[in-house]
């Protein structure tokens, strides 16, 4: 889950560097550090706390000149945040550093061995036990430093994406992954290295993205050779051309990345079903489904695999699935699955949902499922990502990058995605009549405009948010479609407001949460005028009599709960399959209002990074 940035060529490294941490800080923003060659010697600052407090100290402690360099910006795995913890970390003689994403399980035994040999460690961290044993490695043997690599990876368990270089070979850079991404962008007589390619696009729009268990020695003035880890076999490199742009990865003149993702949520569902639906023709045009429709069509249930707001979109699927598929579904936490010896037969479906497509516990869940013969479906945002290649078919969400933490357009394009696959398959069996298919697909054509709107409702939400922005708990109601849509408006506000916030079933509120409703108490219930509207009126009227503050989340032109609530948001009229879609966007809004008001970091909520790529 940190962010690993580094640079060989005829540039300056350090501004590049910098700049690359600076958009890799959704990854982790614990710590920070560069190392740079200057022609000499390895120069190297690392501190704790965000990158903007690494460059404020770099101006007073070291040179930045140099033209080969690493950094990276941190989320914690082993050892507490700290300036000795930080990477980059020196081996013991001081010749070779290292940055690392990942975790080094067995990283005590190795320390352990090296104690005996002689070694000696500062941090607390897996990764200096790791550039120990490059280092132990290469001088007992008398290698090169890539082939030290290539051995010290086979003794190691665990998850990397590394970069190392020696300062006495300072020609070269070696780097390796297994679990975490690793992209090496590809220019004139210059090589960069990131966790993902937003640290470079601004320079080449060419990348080679490494294989779990490859590794790759890069030079500035030879071709990259990239070898397999375990029998040492070439591999021949596959430059990809990217399909990401500056102004995607910048703020655009808002605030913060996530006001900025959430009102691009129009322009991304639309991207998201362009040319997939043709309303006209009454068709869904989706390849990853077509090439493998016998696949879905004889499946006896679908299993979901995802993990947090990926996870809720997969709850909404089932609702989807069930309804016009009629296939039975199962959604699970991925972290979850991959431990507790699911059934799974070669008849099923899996489908795994991940913004990233390099969510750890997803990608493993994947390698079980395939392992057990299931037919594996991947949903993701990011081309060219781990669980976009593991996958034996599946459909990106052309979302655009999301870099604010906290997922908000992840969640609504994934939900457009499978309602398109689930409108296919109903369509195919015949478990869906064709007036109700041609209505929800000229709905769903329909829905960006409809986010717009819902999208005005901005100052008045603010508004609430004032009121309520002193709150310590809260608790989120939705019945049938918009459950899931409660657990993750729920999510949102616990994620950057750090508000304790639960999300219900709103029946189930008398099995235990309505103990908690006081006069102090918001309740935001989203009130659609579809599905069971009477039901959910008759619980805004338990929690009434008992004080509660209502936040009623409703269809334009509802009275009925505007005259129980203390506040109503509206959102435009649509299908209630397609409901969650737009219910999402207030509770997104007030989430965000709430956190700004309260000065929490939106896009770097603590503790947190985007992509979770160890478990």
């Amino acid at each position: 889950m940190c962010g690993i940035v580094g640079y060989i060529g005829f540039r300056e490294a350090y501004p590049i560097i910098l700049k690359g941490l600076k958009r890799l800080e959704y990854r982790g923003y614990d710590s920070a550090g560069i190392a740079l060659y200057d022609g000499e010697n390895i120069k190297l600052s690392k501190t704790k706390g965000k990158v903007d407090d690494l460059e404020r100290k770099i101006k007073s402690e070291i040179s930045t000149k140099g033209s080969l360099g690493i950094g990276h910006t941190r989320w914690a795995t082993h050892g507490v945040p700290n300036d000795i913890n930080s990477h980059p970390h020196y081996s013991k003689s001081g010749d070779l550093v290292i940055i690392h994403n990942g975790i080094i399980e067995n990283y005590e035994s190795l320390k352990k061995e090296l104690i005996q040999r002689g070694y000696s460690f500062t941090s607390d961290t897996d990764t200096e036990v790791l550039i120990n044993l490059i280092e132990d490695i290469k001088k007992s043997e008398n290698i090169k430093l890539g082939k030290a690599v290539q051995i010290a990876l086979t003794q190691v368990v665990g998850a990397y994406a590394i970069a190392v270089f020696d300062k006495n070979k300072p020609n070269e850079i070696v780097v390796a992954r297994l679990g975490s991404p690793l992209a090496i962008g590809v220019g004139d007589d210059e090589f960069f290295i990131a966790s993902d390619a937003s640290p470079f696009i601004e320079y080449t729009n060419n990348a080679i993205y490494l294989e779990d268990e490859e590794m790759a020695i890069v030079r500035r003035d030879k071709p990259i050779k990239i070898r397999k880890i375990k029998d040492d076999s070439l591999v021949n490199p596959y430059v990809q051309e990217l399909q990401l742009n500056l102004e995607q990865i910048e703020k655009g003149g808002y605030d913060h990345f996530m006001l900025k993702e959430i009102h691009e949520q129009p322009h991304a569902i639309k991207d998201t079903y362009r040319g997939r639906l043709r309303v006209n023709e009454g068709i869904i045009k989706m390849a990853g489904v077509d090439d493998n429709i016998e696949k879905f069509l004889n499946a006896k249930r679908i299993i979901v695999v995802a993990c947090g707001t990926s996870w809720h979109a997969g709850l909404v699927s089932e609702y989807i699935f069930e309804n016009f598929a009629r296939i039975p579904v199962e959604v699970e936490y991925a972290s979850e699955f991959r431990y507790r010896n699911p059934i799974i037969n070669e008849n099923d479906v899996v489908i795994a949902i991940s913004q990233s497509g390099e969510t750890a516990d997803t990608l493993a869940a994947i390698k079980l499922a395939k392992s057990r013969g299931a037919f594996v479906f991947g949903v993701c945002n990011v081309v060219g990502s781990t669980i976009a290649r593991e996958t034996d078919a599946g459909a990106y969400t052309h979302a655009g990058p999301e870099i604010g933490v906290a997922s908000t357009k992840a969640f609504t394009t994934q939900i457009t995605v499978l309602t398109l696959i689930a409108l296919k398959l109903a369509k195919a069996k015949g478990t869906i009549s064709n007036s109700d298919y041609h209505l929800t697909l000229g709905e769903l054509e329909l829905i960006p405009q409809k986010v717009e709107t819902a999208l005005g409702s901005d100052a008045h939400i603010k508004s609430i948010a004032h009121t309520y922005k002193d709150s310590k708990n809260c608790l989120y109601l939705g019945r049938g479609y918009n459950f899931p849509v409660a657990l993750e408006g729920a999510l949102k506000l616990k994620e950057i407001s750090y508000i304790h916030a639960e999300g219900y079933p709103a029946a189930e509120m008398k099995h235990g949460p309505i103990a908690l409703i006081d006069e102090n108490m918001p309740i935001i219930v989203i009130a659609t005028k579809k599905g069971h509207y009477d039901k959910i009126v008759s619980n805004i009227q338990e929690i009434k009599s008992r004080k509660g503050k209502i936040i009623g989340i409703v269809t334009e032109g509802d009275q009925t709960v505007k005259g129980l609530a203390d506040h109503v948001i509206e959102v435009p009229d649509t299908l209630e399959s397609l409901s969650p879609l737009l219910t999402t966007i207030p509770l997104q809004l007030l989430s965000y209002h709430i956190a700004v008001m309260l000065d929490k970091n939106v896009d770097q909520p603590r503790n947190l990074a985007k992509s979770v790529t160890v478990e």
